[in-house]
């Protein structure tokens, strides 16, 4: 099972970057595929969680309305297109894999991508 994110880089206030994750090994169907984020000296938090088994998808209240996930099960890709981004967002993205339904716990996610990282700043 690999996951490899991309699409991180430096925009300034008010841009937009797209995220990709490249996944292989797996069913995308089984799993639900996430997307969190990591500051220097913070733990994980979860961005967004998308099962494709029950269709359904979740977003932190900071990024509501600004971000969007998805997912090509036929490229096995899964994206996330950020919106009006803030210099509160800038950290390190990561995309990870869990088996079954959404959740918020890092620890339920077996399979990791490497971190993109994304920075807001003008």
């Amino acid at each position: 099972v690999q996951l490899q994110a991309s699409g991180g880089g430096l925009v300034q206030p008010g841009g937009s970057l797209r995220l990709s994750c490249a996944t292989s090994g797996f069913e995308m169907d089984r799993y639900a595929i996430a997307w969190f984020r990591q500051v220097p000296g913070k733990g994980r938090e979860g961005v967004s969680c998308r099962s494709r088994r029950d269709g359904s998808t979740f977003y932190t209240d900071s990024v509501k309305g600004r971000f969007t996930a998805s997912t090509e099960n036929n490229e096995n890709m899964a994206y996330l297109q950020m919106n009006s981004l803030k210099p509160e967002d800038t950290a390190v993205y990561f995309c990870a894999a869990a088996r079954g339904l959404c959740t918020w716990n890092p620890e339920d996610f077996r399979y990791w991508g490497q971190g993109t990282q994304v920075t807001v700043s003008s």
